[in-house]
């Protein structure tokens, strides 16, 4: 078989599970008793679409959260998804259920509101993309009415002449254009006990609700059909109009124009042209022959016509905002006029989607108190407010996605996950003049400085404790504590406002997105014999030029250049610490200590303090070596030098530091583990802050003293066969090995880093 067959046969099968074959009314309903949900309203379906996607754990603002996957657009491949904003989404959700049960809320519209490029668009397809991928499942089929009024006059009894052997065709076969539910065909007594009984077999808690007849255009059908049976003398009336010649129920893939209407900026016309339709006059001259309009010559493209039975978005709609009063009564009441005497319910949830614009259109006349003509469009608004992302993590994935065509959801949860991640290169093709893609390379922490730039010019200084910077408030909020010296600092050490403004203003990504591709398009000027240096784009260069760029960019005012400004100093050294910390951990990374020779001198310390004996290979008990603990104190920690002992023995100062250090963290550990047992052999080394360091990270000082030799100013070029070369070529080895550094960047990073040191190695 064909590669090309291959794919055709696997498109069959896709559509033959997405669709079902016409069926009965009676059919339909058979159906529904083995699974209730089918027979949703519009707010519970959007509700059991984002519920049947599943959820996840996510980190943010330094809290651990439960996040629908649905905002993540799992249905296709993530492009769409709405990073951050999760406890906004998740009360969107909460809205969603409260009017799906009638609890509340009904008689709201949900408003989407803030400032540009914070994901609103994004969640609009996000809807669409899971409503129509939740529709072609099994769980979430979608079903409608199609009527057939051909075949009451193909077999008339009283003609032996006439009949129409193709009144059957699918020509003849009209679906409702406003997606009605199938329900809506039964007598309103009738539907209330059907929808009681499903409800009663469901075992969710949300209850299955319909309000709707049937919409004007199967009204006509139906009522066509009534008449002509009755005028037959037929007696199981209901039964002859929706037998299956003339009514069968068809699932629907839910899209836009069917089942979801969006109603855009540009989109024009009269107010009921863009809310319902409009009337097609040539059909109307074909079909009203009785002197009325025919509901079958309306064209129901408006919004709400599209959305019924599903979704309704109104987006940007500050240039709509004529609208919204005139949608009022839909949530409410269900109904808005095809003309003056014909009506139509509708089943749908509203969705107000606006930029800040719109709320200084409805504040306009708030300093007239009670007189306010807005005030009741106000009162039905129900806000939920999009912000910038604080966090340093996702904002770095959103820089990554406005870049390049990567849209995989970052899952991870651990904060050093996280910060794994966002430390990373970014490699990007820049097609150059002549044609030819050229590879440019961001330098890990290049995204990193650029997402916590922006994430730092979005957070308020209000609510910040003169013992963090918003730097530390930017990192807080990413991983969930701040590391202060020794001291770890938990987000609930800290008392921010709840309501504070971070998020509201600052940076946009599309700002960040855009300095990002003119640096990578124009190159750099700088050279290197060997290496492509002049393709790498360093974390200094984007925190610059996104710091230029500040008084040229029309959508920052003159206080916000000022402000923004006045931040990048920080986030600058802070990035440059980060750089810092590769580099000294490259250089070191052969002389790290081992764990075993840790927890050794912690064993003699302990038993130095204690007197508890200590046991040698042959079990026999010997004392604390005096000797290994000194060395390790002077060569390890480089807490002290030689002249702080007396032979091995150590000065007071040694014993203090021995004490305060390190038995006081054993006697912390051995009370909180107390019913566990305590043995200086089990504890957790990285419970004693003083060794974590030796453990982790190291700093210039056991550079220093490991290479007493290292000459930092003759790194650009060091000598050959000094110390200093066979450092550095170790260290770039290193960094390209096992932090993500290519040959290039790791030249620029360590130079960088080694010139800044050797202004203060003396």
């Amino acid at each position: 078989m064909s590669h090309g067959t291959d794919y055709v046969s696997d498109a069959d099968r896709a559509l033959a599970e997405t669709y079902e074959d016409p069926q009965s009314l009676d059919a339909f309903v058979d159906r529904l008793f083995e699974r209730p949900t089918l027979a949703s309203h519009a707010s519970k379906y959007l509700l059991d679409a984002i519920e049947a996607a599943g959820t996840r754990t996510v980190l943010e603002e330094g809290e651990y959260r439960t996040r629908y996957r649905f905002f993540d657009d799992p249905h296709n491949d993530g492009e769409h998804a709405v990073l951050g904003n999760t406890e906004m989404l998740n009360a969107f959700v909460d809205d969603l259920r409260s009017i799906a049960a009638g609890r509340g809320k009904g008689e709201k519209l949900i408003w989407f509101e803030g400032p540009t490029a914070t994901g609103k668009s994004e969640l609009k397809r996000c809807l669409i993309n899971g409503l129509r991928e939740y529709s072609k499942t099994p769980a979430g089929r979608r079903y409608t009415v199609e009527w057939n009024v051909r075949s009451a006059t193909a077999e008339d009894r009283r003609l032996s002449y006439g009949v129409d052997p193709t009144a059957a065709d699918d020509e003849h076969w009209f679906a409702s254009p406003v997606q009605a539910h199938p329900l809506s065909v039964f007598p309103g007594d009738v539907r209330d006990d059907l929808l009681t009984a499903l409800t009663d077999a469901s075992d969710e808690s949300v209850p299955i609700r319909l309000e709707t007849d049937l919409d004007p255009f199967s009204r006509e059908a139906f009522d066509y059909l009534e008449e002509r049976y009755r005028n037959q003398g037929e007696e199981a009336l209901f039964s002859a109009i929706t037998d299956e010649r003339h009514l069968r129920v068809r699932n629907y893939v839910v899209d836009l124009g069917r089942g979801i209407g969006v109603l855009h900026a540009e989109d024009d016309g009269t107010p009921k042209e863009r809310l319902v339709g409009s009337w097609m006059h040539g059909m109307l001259q074909e079909l009203d022959s009785r002197g009325r309009k025919n509901p079958q010559a309306f064209s129901y493209d408006g919004v709400l016509s599209q959305g019924n039975g599903v979704l309704t978005i109104v987006e940007d709609a500050a240039q709509h905002a004529d609208l919204l009063q005139k949608l009022l009564n839909v949530p409410d009441e269900g109904t808005v006029k095809l003309d003056k005497g014909i009506g139509m319910d509708v089943d749908t949830q509203l969705v107000i989607i606006s930029n800040p614009d719109l709320e200084a259109q409805l504040d306009q006349h708030a300093d007239k108190n009670g007189l306010d003509p807005l005030k009741a469009l106000k009162r039905r608004l129900n806000k939920r407010r999009f912000t910038y992302l604080t966090n340093r993590s996702m904002e770095a994935e959103l820089i990554g996605r406005e870049l390049t065509d990567q849209t995989d959801v970052w899952t991870a949860t651990e904060p050093e996950q996280l910060d794994e991640k966002v430390r990373q290169p970014l490699v990007v093709g820049v097609t150059t003049d002549g044609g030819t893609t050229r590879e440019r390379e961001l330098a890990p922490h290049t995204i990193e400085a650029a997402a916590l730039y922006a994430v730092v010019t979005r957070l308020v200084t209000e609510d910040l404790p003169s013992d963090l910077d918003l730097v530390e408030k930017a990192v807080l909020f990413d991983q969930g504590y701040v590391q202060q010296g020794d001291t770890r600092r938990e987000l609930d050490d800290f008392a921010f406002d709840e309501d504070a403004p971070d998020g509201t203003h600052g940076i946009p990504v599309t700002y960040t997105r855009d300095v990002l591709a003119d640096l990578l398009q124009e190159g750099s000027d700088r050279h290197h014999a060997e290496l492509p240096v002049e393709d790498v784009v360093m974390p200094r260069d984007v925190l610059d030029a996104m710091a230029d760029g500040l008084f040229e960019a029309p959508i920052f005012s003159t206080g916000e250049q000022s402000e923004f400004e006045s931040r990048v100093a920080p986030v600058r050294e802070h990035v440059f610490g980060r750089q810092e910390d590769d580099v000294i951990e490259a250089i070191m990374h052969d002389r790290r200590v081992d764990e075993s020779t840790v927890a050794e001198y912690v064993e003699h310390v302990y038993a130095w303090e204690t007197g508890e004996a200590l046991t040698d290979e042959r079990g026999d008990p010997v004392e604390p070596d005096a000797l290994k603990m000194k060395l390790f104190e002077v060569e390890q920690l480089g807490q002290f030098r030689e002249t702080d002992y007396d032979g091995n023995r150590p000065t007071e100062a040694v014993r203090e530091f021995r004490q305060e250090n390190v038995i006081t963290a054993l006697n912390r550990y051995a009370w909180e583990h107390r019913d566990e047992g305590f043995s200086a052999a089990d504890v957790d080394l990285t419970s004693i802050p003083v060794l974590t360091d030796v453990l982790e990270s190291y700093d210039w000082d056991d550079v220093r003293r490991t290479y007493p030799d290292f000459d930092p100013h003759a790194w650009d070029d060091p000598p050959g066969g000094t110390e200093t070369e066979r450092v550095k070529e170790a260290a770039i080895e290193r960094l390209v090995a096992d932090f993500g550094y290519s040959a290039a960047s790791a030249e620029l990073t360590s130079r960088h880093v080694v010139s800044q040191v050797s202004y203060q190695w003396e």
